[in-house]
């Protein structure tokens, strides 16, 4: 009868722990997000706390008025901003509909082979612009809706975003209890090798955030230095949309390229030459480089798996794929290495 009872418990247990996820699903990413950046802003917040005289609440309350005005306030910023730069294509677009295009660039002609050939296409395109737009306009609801689509998915990411701020405080103020309610729930699980496993999250996590970030933020100081050099306007904020993008594989050629044609649109053939070979080499070549070395710096796991746990956890979970896909791995993959270690001796042949 008393197993009856406890696995009854159990049952209940599960149920509960069930319906607990089920309530939480909403906001698991959010909580994820919250979980990371207080994880990654730790040694900060302990300063902060030994600076405060071990207020937890108010170093809490500080950090999270600090992380509001780094990332919140600029997002809001950077969103006017692109705002303003569509109501200029906006306004271009209507005067191109209007008086045409410009005249075709001396340079065009002078092309060697096909250069009266790309002045005629232009002096062509030029006569049926009208036409042109025209023809495309029935599909301008079609790019409207998508980008309707595309804003609703930014606002939910802004929404996603206000939320991982407001739970970063309580992962601030709650942190080691936090941190001792997980460690007694690895004890149950793993044993005497919970503060491995503990550790070795922690250590996996950190190191993909050093990575993710630091070689975002040189990405976008190297970009502001590039667009600076070229007189290319709005540089600083070019240089956030490239922070941003360069969470993403292959993202900071969205920001350079851009700007590079531009450059040429304006006759700066110069400049647009130097920005082209400074965002191949200097901007995008950078991550080959820096973000591998910050990932593989102070762990002892292969590089190929956190890598292959980076790409991996894009691809499967999104951009917070980025920190669960490398941490999985490394689970797994010291899991493998201990079952491996801890089998039977092999009998010696005779």
């Amino acid at each position: 009868m008393p197993n009856h009872d406890r696995l009854l418990v159990q049952i209940v247990l599960l149920g509960l722990l069930g319906a607990g996820l089920w309530v939480m699903a909403p906001f698991i990413s959010a909580l994820l997000w919250g979980a990371i950046l207080a994880f990654a802003s730790w040694p900060l917040m302990r300063l902060l706390t030994r600076l405060l005289g071990g207020r937890e609440t108010l170093a809490a309350s500080l950090l999270t008025t600090l992380w509001i005005l780094l990332v919140a306030l600029p997002l809001v910023w950077l969103g006017f901003n692109l705002a303003d730069h569509v109501r200029d294509a906006t306004t271009f677009v209507r005067d191109v509909q209007v008086d045409g295009l410009p005249d075709a660039p001396a340079w065009l002609g002078g092309v060697p082979l096909v250069g009266p050939r790309f002045v005629s296409w232009w002096d062509t395109l030029d006569h049926q612009g009208a036409a042109l737009l025209t023809t495309v306009k029935p599909y301008l609801g079609q790019v409207g809706n998508w980008l309707l689509a595309r804003s609703a998915q930014i606002g939910g990411g802004v929404l996603e975003l206000t939320l991982s701020l407001v739970f970063v405080f309580f992962f601030y103020r709650d942190g080691p209890r936090l941190a001792a309610f997980v460690l007694r729930l690895l004890e149950r699980l793993v044993g005497d090798r919970a503060d491995y496993y503990l550790g070795l999250v922690a250590g996996t996590v950190q190191r993909v955030v050093n990575g993710v970030i630091g070689t975002a933020a040189a990405q976008a100081v190297l970009a502001l230095i590039g667009f600076l050099i070229a007189g290319v306007p709005g540089a600083l904020v070019l240089a956030i949309v490239t922070f941003m993008l360069s969470l993403i594989p292959m993202g900071p050629p969205l920001a350079w390229v851009p700007a590079t044609a531009w450059l040429v649109w304006q006759g700066e053939y110069g400049m647009a030459v130097f920005l082209g070979i400074w965002g191949t080499f200097i901007i995008s070549g950078v991550d080959n480089v820096l973000k591998p070395y910050l990932i593989s710096r102070g762990g002892d796991l292969p590089l190929v798996i956190v890598l292959l746990g980076v790409f991996g956890g894009l691809l499967a979970f999104g951009f917070i794929g980025l920190f669960i896909g490398p941490t999985l791995l490394a689970v797994a993959y010291s899991l493998l290495l201990d079952w491996s270690r801890s089998g039977p001796p092999a009998t010696p042949r005779a």
